[in-house]
């Protein structure tokens, strides 16, 4: 079955359903928490907190893009993303992700971290970081630590990912 999910930029009245999303998705309340945390962070960009909804408007899934930098170099970091388990794997993470990338683009912005799962991400567009000596300041799993770069005018910069305090990073 193929659903058309609905995508726009979060509003203050999502943010109840966003957390139950986060808590529902996940075995603790550590990336709801996060994701309130940032909300209040100077790394919060907003128009870069996309939901997704079915068609009768009831919040499934969300994707989260806020500021980092690669050394010195602005860049995005996404996550956390989350969808209602009963609605895991039907594409509304997916349709979510693409609305946040559109959105940072339009936004103007160049490029995108994400430390995921290795064989998610790719169908976005996100290559492991390291082949761009993109790396963290903690030890991960090399092909968990991804990036993309937004347009080919901007090749991604190589350097260490900063994340926002809220990360603990």
């Amino acid at each position: 079955m193929s659903i058309n999910w609905i995508t726009r930029v979060e509003t203050s009245a999502d943010i109840p359903a966003i957390r139950d999303i986060g808590l529902a998705a996940f075995d603790t309340p550590l990336e709801a928490d996060l994701v309130d945390a940032l909300r209040a962070d100077p790394a919060w960009v907003n128009g870069l907190s996309l939901v997704a909804t079915d068609q009768d408007g009831r919040l499934i899934g969300y994707a989260l893009l806020t500021r980092c930098h690669i050394d010195d170099a602005p860049a995005l970091c996404l996550g956390p993303v989350a969808v209602r388990p009963e609605h895991q794997k039907t594409g509304a993470g997916s349709a979510a992700i693409r609305a946040s990338l559109q959105a940072a683009k339009e936004h103007g912005e160049h490029f995108v971290t994400v430390l995921g799962h290795p064989a998610y991400y790719p169908r976005f567009g996100f290559t492991r970081a390291s082949q761009y000596g993109i790396g963290l300041s903690i030890d991960v799993p090399d092909e968990a630590m991804m990036a993309l770069a937004l347009d080919a005018d901007h090749p991604l910069p190589s350097g260490t990912v900063r994340y926002a305090a809220p990360f603990g990073i």
